[in-house]
């Protein structure tokens, strides 16, 4: 029998927020505030005319939202978004420009945004996971996309780091967790770093796309190991995952249809899903923690809703 787990809520803030929907956004909690950065939409052209857009908006309570800016960088979504040395990164991008976007930017204020590096040596890749860790950038896996922008086909499983986002170590590669990524938000617990689920993304060389559920861990980046082959909840990508309550949590994504089932682990091996969740199907949502709960904001249900969840 398992033991008895925490009791949690979700509260809908707000089930249409100031910003335009969209998925693939970064969600940050920064200076007392969640910051929503980027994201993609080519349903919308008024508010996405190049597919992705550069917007930050900034709210304090989730439900209030204030257009900040139109940043500088060039629009994207699913990129490396992180709190590193009291500033707001973004770490790369996607490829919906014809391009790569191999570029890495601070902010510390969410208004004024420098580019820190141009051309940066683990490019070109896209669906990358990002996470800071040990006073550094970590950034893991990924792969090309040959039919949105001319590169060798590579899928990755490697992994890289920096201290200041200008010089780059290849840390490991040829890792023993297959090549992934399509890894939302970020997750270290018990002083390791965690790699949970992902996969790839067809291309016109694999026209399959690959989808897990394993759970790997690891305390410098360079040695990894398998917590768990397979999770019990189904293989997906473009899920979010995240650090919480002393727990693990992997929610929402595509297994091919979009998914709204949260499941928690203390530990990476047993886990709980967290039964009748109220919010719609989707994935590639923008989540973080802010404000003593998890939040879990629009993704591709394509409506800019707000949810929170607390311990009970």
């Amino acid at each position: 029998m398992a033991p008895p787990q925490p009791r949690y809520r979700w509260t809908c803030v707000t089930d249409h927020a100031d910003f335009a929907a969209r998925d693939g956004a970064g969600l940050l909690a920064f200076r007392g505030s969640l910051w929503l950065l980027g994201g993609w939409n080519p349903r919308d052209p008024e508010h996405f005319p190049h597919i992705c857009n550069s917007e930050v908006w900034r709210s304090e309570d989730g439900r209030a939202w204030e257009l900040v800016t139109h940043a500088p960088w060039e629009g994207r979504h699913t990129a490396g978004y992180i709190v590193h040395d009291g500033r707001m990164w973004i770490v790369g991008g996607d490829a919906n420009q014809g391009h790569y976007q191999d570029d890495v930017w601070v902010s510390d204020d969410g208004v004024t945004w420098e580019l820190v590096l141009d051309g940066a040596p683990w490019g070109p890749r896209v669906l990358h996971h990002t996470v800071a860790f040990e006073d550094r950038v970590w950034l893991i896996g990924g792969q090309t996309l040959p039919q949105f922008a001319p590169a060798e086909e590579v899928f990755y499983a490697d992994v890289w780091c920096s201290k200041d986002g200008v010089a780059w170590e290849r840390v490991a590669d040829g890792l023993p967790w297959a090549p992934r990524g399509m890894i939302g938000g970020h997750a270290v617990h018990e002083g390791r770093i965690w790699l949970i689920g992902g996969g790839t993304y067809d291309t016109p060389a694999h026209a399959r796309r690959i989808y897990r559920n394993d759970v790997w861990s690891s305390a410098d980046g360079a040695r990894w190991e398998r917590v768990l082959e397979a999770a019990p909840w189904a293989p997906r990508q473009y899920h979010e995952i995240a650090a919480w309550d002393d727990r693990l949590w992997v929610m929402e994504g595509s297994d091919g249809s979009n998914r709204n089932d949260v499941w928690h682990s203390p530990c990476g091996i047993h886990w709980y899903e967290l039964a009748d969740t109220p919010w719609a199907p989707r994935h590639a949502a923008s989540v973080c923690v802010f404000d003593e709960a998890l939040w879990v904001v629009a993704g591709n249900n394509m409506t800019p809703d707000v949810w929170r969840l607390d311990r009970r």
